[in-house]
């Protein structure tokens, strides 16, 4: 039977636990380099979900080890952009290995002198061949093209990284470090429940879900890139307009777009005054203005976990909810996501290798 991305969304409890039973010796590489030198600049070169990925990551290095992190498009940082000298360490990030963009973006850092550490789940591949160390995403290669498990495990090990860093850089003692672990691991453990509510929540609402012509999601902090990862996944499956906004961001313009049928989710770790003002303003001019909560209940408009979480991991277990809302509203539109189309669309483009 061939596999499908929900057969992929369910197995994340299962494979983010071994990633967290295995990590020191994944991503060894981090630790020696880190006692080597500090770091305080960090440069992730990503495109696409990896790049969401990195977005839902990015907080826990600055506030875990007092590193600078920056996230930049491969292709504007190799044609338009100077290097910058400030940049102690460079990761490339790529489920694939394969990305054509990011290779080049690889290659010019390398160009400026420094070491690139290529996070991938496929150590074989182009960008962890010519990689100078490889920190394996340990979810093995995704056989569905929409990637969902591999993107989890991404964001679990950037957290890991980051909590490696801070151990390094004497801003994490042994202490904070086993909290942060307990309650990555107790994430992982309540996935299963997360999933259950996600799919009662989109049953009750299917007919709502499967009407919209436009879906837009809105987040804050990490949760950004939660919001993005909910537009490229609605956009690669359901194959309606949608669209990722941050907070202020959506505020600063993109509302006016709205209109009676569009469906709006709003994604909150835990209750946001400025998140709830903003959807009860937009909820009379939308079809559907749904909230996505860590730590709330489920009620007729909320998709609750009853969670509470670090802010820093809420995307860990934020991001379950809206893969299995991408598959479910694309199947009930009637999209067959196993039959593959635009299928030479990587090699006229070149944009896989």
């Amino acid at each position: 039977m061939a596999v499908t991305m929900i057969n992929c969304i369910e197995r994340e409890p299962e494979v983010l636990a071994r990633i967290l039973d295995e990590y020191p010796q994944k991503l060894a590489a981090v630790s020696t380099l880190l006692a080597q030198k500090p770091v305080r600049r960090l440069l992730i070169l990503a495109t696409g979900s990896s790049l969401n990925a990195a977005q839902c990551a990015t907080f826990a290095f600055s506030q875990w080890a007092n590193i600078q992190p920056e996230i930049k498009e491969p292709y504007p940082f190799t044609h338009y952009e100077r290097f910058d000298d400030a940049t102690d360490w460079v990761i490339s990030l790529s489920q694939s290995g394969k990305s054509h963009s990011t290779l080049e973006a690889q290659r010019k850092a390398q160009a400026a002198g420094r070491k690139v550490y290529c996070l991938t789940a496929n150590p074989d591949s182009p960008l962890a061949r010519e990689a100078d160390a490889v920190l394996d995403i340990n979810c093995g290669i995704e056989p569905v093209g929409f990637v969902t498990l591999g993107f989890s495990a991404t964001v679990l090990n950037l957290l890991l990284i980051a909590l490696l860093a801070g151990e390094a850089q004497g801003e994490l003692d042994a202490d904070h470090r086993e909290q942060i672990l307990h309650s990555l691991r107790e994430v992982t453990r309540y996935l299963p429940e997360a999933m259950r509510r996600s799919e009662a929540f989109i049953t009750r609402h299917q007919a709502v879900l499967a009407a919209a012509p436009r879906y837009v999601a809105i987040g804050y902090g990490g949760l950004v890139g939660v919001a993005k990862e909910f537009e490229t996944k609605f956009t690669e499956t359901v194959r309606r307009p949608s669209g990722g906004f941050e907070l202020e961001a959506y505020m600063h313009g993109p509302y006016l777009e709205a209109n009676p049928e569009h469906l709006l989710l709003f994604i909150e770790d835990a209750p946001h005054s400025r998140l709830a003002a903003l959807r009860d303003y937009m909820r009379p001019h939308v079809k559907a203005a749904f909230t996505l909560s860590a730590s709330g209940e489920c009620s007729e408009n909320q998709l609750g976990l009853n969670f509470p979480v670090d802010p820093l991991l809420a995307p860990l277990l934020l991001i379950v909810p809206v893969q299995i809302m991408a598959y479910r509203v694309a199947t009930l539109k009637g999209i067959n996501l196993s039959v593959r189309i635009f299928d030479d669309f990587d090699r006229v483009l070149q944009s896989k290798i």
